[in-house]
C-alpha cells in the first residue's frame, strides 16, 4: 500500500508540458524540421521506380547530404544543439541510403555492356575479367555479365559510382570512424569542433551544387524532378527562417541562405532550358 501511495505521489509530481497554441506551433515546427527534409526526395524516388531510370538524378546529392549529416551528428557531441536537428540528421541518413540503393539497383539493371568491375574492395575478380573475349562480351546480356564496381578498386574516376551498394556503406563507415576519432581526441578544442560544425552546414548548403553542375554541363534538366527542387526551395526557406528564429549558431542560417540561392539557380535552369532548349544530351550521369 505504501508503495502504491509512493507511485501516486510521483505521478502527481510529474509535470507534463502545458498544451498551448504556442507549444503546438513549436512542436509542429520541430516535426517539420525532422521529417520535412526527406519529403522533397519522395517524388524523385517514385519517378525513378516508375521509369526505372536514375540518369536524371545525381547520386552526389546523396553523398553531400550523407557527409553533412554525419558531420552534424559528430558536431552535436562537441556542442549540443536542438534535438530536432539531431533527429533530422538521423532520418536524412536513412533516406539517402534508400535513394542510393534504388539508384544502384536501377543502374545495374539498365547497363547493357559491362566493363571492368568497380567496387571499393574489388581487385582479384577484376583481373580475372580482363581475359574475357571482347567479342563474347559484346553479345552478353546485362544479367549474364553484370558490371561490378566496388570501393576497393581504388579508382578515382569511379568514386561514388560503384555498382555495389555495400561499397557505399563501407565508405561511410570508414569516414564516420575517421572523423569520429578526430572529434573524440579534439572534443575540448573549440576551434576544431566549430570547424566540424561549419563543415556540416556548408556541405549541406552545397546540396544542390552537383545537380546545378550536371544541368549546366548537359544543358538540360530532363530526368530531374522539378517537384523535388521546388520542395527543396520551400524547405530551405523554412529551415533558414527556423534557424534565425531559434537563434541557432550563425553558420546554420548563413549556409541556409547559400542553399536557398543555389535552389533558385536550379529553378532558373529549369525555366531557361525549357524556353531556350540546347542541342545537348539529357541530364544523365
Amino acid at each position: 500500500m505504501d508503495q502504491l501511495d509512493l507511485n501516486i505521489g510521483q505521478l502527481k509530481d510529474l509535470h507534463l508540458p502545458e498544451i498551448t497554441l504556442l507549444n503546438l506551433i513549436s512542436w509542429t515546427a520541430s516535426g517539420a524540421m525532422i521529417f520535412g527534409g526527406v519529403v522533397p526526395f519522395i517524388p524523385q524516388y517514385r519517378d525513378i521506380r516508375r521509369t526505372m531510370n536514375a540518369d536524371g538524378f545525381s547520386t552526389f546529392v546523396c553523398l553531400t547530404l550523407l557527409i553533412a549529416n554525419i558531420l552534424r551528428i559528430l558536431f552535436w557531441f562537441g556542442k549540443h544543439f536542438e534535438l530536432p536537428l539531431l533527429a533530422q540528421s538521423i532520418v536524412m541518413i536513412f533516406c539517402m541510403l534508400s535513394m542510393i540503393e534504388l539508384c544502384v539497383r536501377v543502374k545495374n539493371r539498365s547497363e547493357i555492356l559491362q566493363g571492368k568491375p568497380r567496387t571499393l574492395t574489388e581487385s582479384k575478380r577484376s583481373r580475372s575479367d580482363e581475359h574475357i573475349n571482347h567479342a563474347d562480351l559484346a553479345i552478353r546480356m546485362p544479367h549474364q555479365n553484370p558490371v561490378v564496381r566496388t570501393l576497393t578498386d581504388f579508382e578515382l574516376q569511379y568514386f561514388w559510382r560503384w555498382t555495389d551498394f555495400g561499397s557505399y556503406i563501407e565508405f561511410l563507415l570508414l569516414f564516420s570512424l575517421l572523423v569520429g576519432f578526430i572529434t573524440y581526441i579534439c572534443i575540448d578544442i573549440k576551434i576544431v569542433i566549430e570547424f566540424i560544425g561549419f563543415s556540416a552546414v556548408f556541405a549541406e548548403a552545397m546540396l544542390g551544387a552537383p545537380q546545378f553542375h550536371r544541368n549546366w554541363e548537359k544543358k538540360s534538366t530532363i530526368g530531374m524532378s522539378i517537384k523535388m527542387v521546388s520542395m527543396w526551395t520551400c524547405g530551405d526557406v523554412f529551415k533558414t527562417v527556423y534557424f534565425i528564429l531559434r537563434e541557432a549558431p550563425p553558420q546554420f542560417w548563413i549556409c541556409g541562405l547559400i542553399q536557398v540561392s543555389i535552389d533558385i539557380g536550379i529553378l532558373f535552369q529549369v525555366w531557361y532550358y525549357r524556353h531556350y532548349p540546347q542541342l545537348a544530351k539529357p541530364a544523365v550521369q
